[in-house]
Parts: structure tokens; C-alpha cells; sequence
């Protein structure tokens, strides 16, 4: 039997997830989403045939599952919102909001909940997604087989079991898009100036950076050997990447990554504090 999936906030990313099991057969019927925005519940309710309202109270009341999907900023004040509704039914709480820590959400919310935090990114939208997932001690076996369900749906899903490595899947795949895009822009800059024009440029750019990330999936080789494989002596890949060393790539990757993850560690100081 599905169990009840309750959604606290229908954005971008409840939406997601919410189509990502819906294409799995999950029941409709099973799936509710509270949000306050009462044009928003009638456009969730047309697109996905779920159950909507702007009650929170109501919408938790008989959840298995609650996944609070809204932002960062307000989760504090709809956390004492529904932290009466929670003690009552125990349900399996997903946190879906960046920089929350457990032991936060754990203090608005009541103690000896059963939480799930997640660190999601962008591409989870297309179903593409790569979610770090962190289970607090209350979490049953089975519950965490909910949550990593629920999560899957919108992409992989990879487990820590501390609480802080949830810092380094931010500096790794919650900010990670923006380097890869960054990268995409520099290459297509530069091919411009090399002579091709945009389309071309972004064609190639994005094709092929496309084409590495499948080869690298699909292969039992690791990224350091691949890159060995299609660097030629002596030839044009070599240069580049001898060009990239010399700007010492390596470490600008580091510094940036350590200063996403110190990020991290500022912003739940900063929302982790009580209003």
C-alpha cells in the first residue's frame, strides 16, 4: 500500500518530485501539496491530478510522509506551524531546503522526529538531478528506503551518514551546475573569438560536455584515465591541458569548492537561529 505523501510548499522542486512518481505509478490519490498560493494548488491540481490545499494543518493530518519543500528563510515559522500535527502522527519528515541543519529542524519541529535532510540540485527539475541524503537517528530502515524513493525519483541519490559531509554535496552537486556552466561559457567565449559563430559555438560546447559526462557514466574507467586516453603526445589536447595545469586548475577548483562548503557551514549558522 502507497503511503501518504504530504508536500509543504508546491514549487519547483515539489513539483519535480511529484511528477518524477507519478511517472513511477505512484497514487495520485496518496499525494497531497498545502501551499498558500491558492492559484498555485489549482495549477498543481490540473497538471498532476493530486490532492491540494492551503491548509497545512489539514494537508499533514493523515501523512505518512511530510516533505517540506519551501524556502530556507520561511521554513522556521511553517515548521511551528505544523509542529503540533507532527507530534501527533509521526510521519517521516524530508527536508528539502539548502544550509537547515537536523538538529534545527528538529527544535521547531518538536524532539524525536524522524528527519531526512537533502541537498538536491538543479537538474533534479529534469529528473537529472544528484541529492546527498543524511537519516538522523530516529529513521527506521524502512523510512529510509521512503525517502530514498522519493528522492530517486527526481534523479541519484547518494547516502553520508555525517551530518557535516552534507557541506561537501553542496560544494559538490548543489553548486556544481553553476561550474559546469560556468566552464560552458568560457569554451563558448573562446570559441567565438576563435572564430565560430554563437550557435556553433554553444552546439559544440554543450554537446560535447554532454558526451564526456555519458562516457564517464558509462565507463569502468575513472575521469584521470579517460582524460589520459584521449590525450594525444604531443598533439592538441595535450597543449590545453598542459595550459590548464600551468594555471594550476586543480587548485582553483579546490579554493572554490572550500569556499562553497565554508559557505555552508556560515548559512546554517545564520537560519539555524531562532526568530
Amino acid at each position: 500500500m502507497s503511503q501518504k505523501i504530504t508536500f509543504i510548499g508546491g514549487g519547483n522542486m515539489a513539483s519535480s518530485l511529484i511528477s518524477g512518481l507519478i511517472s513511477k505509478h505512484y497514487a495520485r490519490s496518496d499525494i497531497t501539496v498545502a501551499e498558500p498560493d491558492q492559484q498555485k494548488c489549482h495549477s498543481l491540481q490540473q497538471q498532476f491530478g493530486i490532492n491540494t490545499t492551503t491548509d497545512s494543518q489539514q494537508a499533514i493530518a493523515a501523512a505518512d510522509i511530510i516533505v517540506l519543500a519551501v524556502k530556507p528563510q520561511v521554513m522556521q515559522s511553517v515548521c511551528k506551524d505544523i509542529a503540533s500535527g507532527v507530534q501527533k502522527n509521526k510521519a517521516l519528515i524530508i527536508s528539502i531546503a539548502a544550509g537547515l541543519l537536523s538538529k534545527d529542524i528538529s527544535r521547531w519541529l518538536g524532539d524525536n522526529i524522524s528527519l531526512v535532510r537533502c541537498m538536491p540540485n538543479t537538474p533534479s527539475l529534469l529528473n537529472q538531478g544528484a541529492t546527498g541524503l543524511y537519516a538522523n537517528e530516529n529513521v527506521s530502515a524502512e523510512q529510509k528506503q521512503q525517502a530514498d524513493h522519493i528522492l530517486a525519483s527526481a534523479g541519484v541519490n547518494v547516502w553520508v551518514d555525517d551530518e557535516k559531509l552534507l557541506d561537501a554535496v553542496t560544494a559538490v552537486s548543489g553548486s556544481g551546475p553553476a561550474y559546469y556552466f560556468l566552464f560552458m561559457e568560457a569554451m563558448q567565449k573562446a570559441a567565438i573569438k576563435l572564430g565560430l559563430d554563437a550557435q556553433q559555438a554553444r552546439t559544440l560546447s554543450l554537446h560535447t560536455a554532454l558526451g564526456a559526462a555519458r562516457m564517464a557514466l558509462e565507463s569502468d574507467e575513472d575521469a584521470a584515465s579517460l582524460r589520459a586516453r584521449v590525450t594525444s603526445k604531443g598533439g592538441t589536447t595535450e597543449q590545453a591541458i598542459n595550459t590548464f595545469e600551468a594555471h594550476q586548475l586543480e587548485d582553483i577548483v579546490m579554493q572554490a569548492m572550500q569556499a562553497a562548503n565554508d559557505k555552508a557551514i556560515e548559512l546554517a549558522e545564520i537560519l539555524g537561529k531562532d526568530e
